[in-house]
């Protein structure tokens, strides 16, 4: 029986982990946490807040992913979107998903992710 996500794993380039770091640290407020050591020779790094943890793996044909993405729950999320334009990250609203406010971005490497938070008060049906 499936209980909970445990992680969501997304490629990255050689190389990228400064970028990755700057940007999952600096401007997501994520945490890095370390990998376990026979890991960490495949390089990469592995990001956590609360229960969400993301981590990025090292792909040497690497194509970011543009469609399939993490949903990333957020409080405040004006808030949350201004703090990314703020560091240069593209922020684009999507008004489709009922009983929610959501906007979609991109990591340093050109993976999507999309953070979304459900709107009070709101009735379905």
């Amino acid at each position: 029986m499936l209980t909970a996500v445990d992680h969501v794993q997304l490629a990255a380039p050689p190389g990228s982990e400064v970028a990755l770091r700057a940007y999952y640290v600096d401007v997501l407020g994520m945490t890095e946490t370390p990998k376990p050591p026979v890991l960490a020779t495949r390089g990469g790094c592995w990001f956590q807040a609360g229960a969400v943890q993301l981590h990025l793996g090292i792909e040497e044909d690497f194509r970011p992913a543009r469609k399939a993405h993490p949903g990333l729950r957020v409080t405040d999320i004006e808030t949350y979107a201004a703090r990314l334009a703020e560091h240069g990250a593209a922020v684009v609203w999507d008004e489709n998903l009922p009983g929610h406010r959501r906007f979609y971005s991109e990591d340093p490497v050109g993976n999507r992710l999309e953070f979304l938070e459900p709107v009070k008060d709101h009735h379905i049906g």
